[in-house]
């Protein structure tokens, strides 16, 4: 399975001209490599100027778990399947503090994208650098509610993407985690989902980190002896397109 590297722009860049610009020289960043997926999550204005594109696909940021209906100001799974989006991030550490997303609203969001035939990016992780008796409390609810009631059969092929809060670019003081405790993590996950759906779907699954990624530490994370991490989410980064490229080429020869 190859690794993944989703580019996460949250709420940038703030005009349909920069972001059209920011796409293209993501896309001449991207020239040339291989065996790594690559998706790309712009803001929802922008994930139609990207249909067709071959050196990414499109990740989507959110959405509600309703088709459609009166629901001001909210994008439907049917809405983003519509405009090509393969992937979409769910549960983001700031969807969470900022907004108030608690375990029912992500599991219904899951649901609903898995209904819908795109793969959720479901991101777990704590808030604050805490012991090893607390985090695995911590990630396991987290998994477990965001799974819980959804056949096994539906979950083959998502993505789980490892967040600790603490080491956002964007949280004060924030450091990326090292990547002996991420891989540590990572081989924790994986036990916790072969325990809730069994060794054969989640082995279809990727575990990816996220947390101050740079194109210093981008091939640290990924070990080729160890099924450890399998990926990266990019948050600052992706919106420096020379070195979202060169994270995404460390991830490529990594796993060589």
């Amino acid at each position: 399975m190859k690794p993944l590297v989703i580019a996460n722009w949250k709420m940038n860049p703030t005009t349909e001209r920069a972001a059209r610009a920011l796409f293209q020289r993501s896309r001449r960043s991207l020239a040339g490599v291989r065996g790594v997926e690559v998706a790309i999550a712009p803001p929802f204005p922008y994930l139609g100027l990207a249909r067709g594109g071959k050196a990414f696909r499109l990740c989507a940021q959110d959405v509600f778990w309703e088709a459609s209906g009166p629901y001001t100001g909210e994008v439907s799974p049917a809405m983003l399947k519509d405009l090509g989006v393969r992937h979409v991030l769910i549960g983001h550490s700031e969807r969470r503090r900022i907004f108030g997303e608690d375990d029912a609203t992500i599991n219904r969001k899951i649901r609903a994208v898995l209904r819908a035939g795109m793969a959720p990016v479901i991101a777990v992780g704590e808030e604050h650098q805490e012991s090893e008796e607390v985090v695995p409390r911590l990630i396991a609810h987290q998994l477990s509610s965001a799974l819980a009631g959804i056949p096994r059969r539906a979950l083959g092929g998502v993505v789980i993407a490892y967040e600790p809060v603490w080491a956002l670019s964007t949280s004060a003081g924030g450091k990326p985690d090292t990547p002996d405790e991420a891989t540590r993590r990572a081989i924790y996950i994986r036990k916790l989902l072969v325990k809730i759906l069994g060794s054969r779907i989640a082995d279809t699954i990727r575990i990816i980190y996220g947390g101050s990624v740079s194109a210093e530490n981008a091939a640290d994370y990924l070990c080729a002896d160890i099924r450890g991490m399998e990926g990266l989410l990019v948050g600052g980064a992706s919106l420096r397109p020379r070195e979202f490229g060169a994270i995404v080429r460390a991830v490529a020869n990594a796993r060589h």
